[in-house]
């Protein structure tokens, strides 16, 4: 008896709707659930054929179904579930899930139909589509434009190749190329990103999770292009000795403060960036740009090879006219036998793995510090972290 109490509690108060029905459709109770659905009181509903609740055409075709699975045993529903079309009594037709259990009670079938509606969901998945298609409609117009923009390029390219007669006219040729490039590529690059933060703007209602993974591939997509574009055009520049320091006098401290700030919105979740000073004294006299540089690569690669929930320290001193700077990291660290060649362009350490990175950026670090007349250390051990240290002369 309680058990029976029991059930017909969990029934009566069940969010989905629950309908039962005999052998021949008709139907023998229904949840407050269901009748809540579909707008009907119990008592219009009970002993009715279940085809009531059907629009067109399944309807007309319920009874033969339930004729043929009880002569063939070919199930399309029963013991399967998939989406229908329910009829609501206003004449409103609305989607929902269905699954039915066949039961033998009391010497005859009971067929228990499951009813789950799937109303917000199709409103939700349509307004998803609309959403996904705006943003195909943006990357195919950006797209359109990067592949107009390499086609010039390439033409310009094969055009002025044409022209070259002596191996100095290549070099400048590739110079001005890869400064070119480096311009046309920034500008549909730019366009998707702003396209990507509006979508998520867009999407913000939906609490999609799948529309922030993808507009999070996007941004990190277009950040690691503009990334590689960044360094090849910096290399460019060192090795057409474009590149010279322009040593102006500031306040270290403030300097570094700036860059952290800036640097802990790139973090990973909970990582945080430590920056703190040692001695007295806070103006030096370098090219902030040139040091910007090294230190954003180093923080970068600090956080890009450490994992979640971890500190990044960051520090700087100075000292008898010496300025030291050091980022240290508690990372995957760099195998003994990469090492040597750490600080070739191009080279990226065997454990890197799926990583994203080109190898330009130690390489650019080690030149842009040696405009500066400074130095560049590092120890490291693998899955304990790495740590580099730069020193410079205060010139002041």
């Amino acid at each position: 008896m309680e058990n029976a109490v029991l059930l017909k509690a969990i029934i009566e108060n069940a969010i989905d709707g629950i309908i039962t029905i005999d052998d021949r459709g008709r139907v023998e109770s229904i949840n407050p659930s269901a009748c809540k659905l579909f707008g009907y009181a119990p008592a219009e509903v009970i002993g009715n054929n279940i085809s009531m609740l059907m629009p067109a055409p399944d309807r007309q075709h319920h009874d033969e179904y339930i004729s043929r699975y009880q002569h063939t045993g070919e199930a399309h529903i029963i013991g399967i579930g998939r989406e229908v079309q329910g009829l609501r009594k206003d004449g409103s037709v609305f989607p929902f899930r269905l699954g039915v259990s066949e039961v033998q009670y009391s010497g005859h079938k009971i067929y228990t139909g499951f009813i789950h509606d799937l109303s917000r969901e199709k409103e939700a998945e349509n307004k998803l589509k609309e959403h996904a298609a705006h943003l195909e409609e943006l990357v195919e117009e950006r797209t359109q434009s990067l592949k107009n923009s390499v086609d010039a390029l390439q033409q310009a390219k094969e055009e002025l190749s044409q022209s070259l007669e002596k191996e100095k006219e290549l070099g400048q040729l590739k110079s001005r190329f890869v400064s070119m490039a480096s311009h046309e590529f920034r500008t549909p690059l730019s366009a998707i990103q702003l396209s990507s933060v509006l979508i998520g703007k867009y999407a913000e209602d939906f609490h999609n999770p799948n529309i922030t993974k993808h507009i999070g591939r996007i941004k990190s997509s277009v950040g690691n292009l503009t990334g590689i574009l960044n360094d090849f055009l910096s290399i460019e520049r060192l090795e057409a000795g474009k590149t010279e320091a322009q040593l102006n006098e500031f306040d270290v401290v403030e300097f570094a403060r700036e860059i952290t700030e800036e640097m802990q919105i790139t973090a990973k979740q909970n990582q945080r960036i430590i920056y703190a000073h040692a001695g007295t004294a806070s103006v030096v006299k370098l090219d902030q740009s040139l040091l910007k540089n090294c230190i954003i690569n180093l923080i970068g690669n600090a956080i890009k090879y450490s994992g979640e929930d971890t500190a990044i320290e960051f520090t700087t001193a100075i000292n008898h006219k010496t300025l030291t700077v050091a980022v240290k990291d508690n990372g995957i660290g760099i195998p003994e036998a990469d090492q040597k060649h750490l600080f070739e362009a191009f080279f990226r350490a065997h454990n890197t793995g799926n990583i994203p990175g080109t190898g330009l950026g130690l390489n650019i670090v080690t030149r842009y510090a040696g405009l500066m007349q400074g130095t560049i250390q590092f120890e490291s051990k693998v899955n304990q972290g790495t740590s580099f240290i730069l020193t410079f002369p205060t010139n002041v």
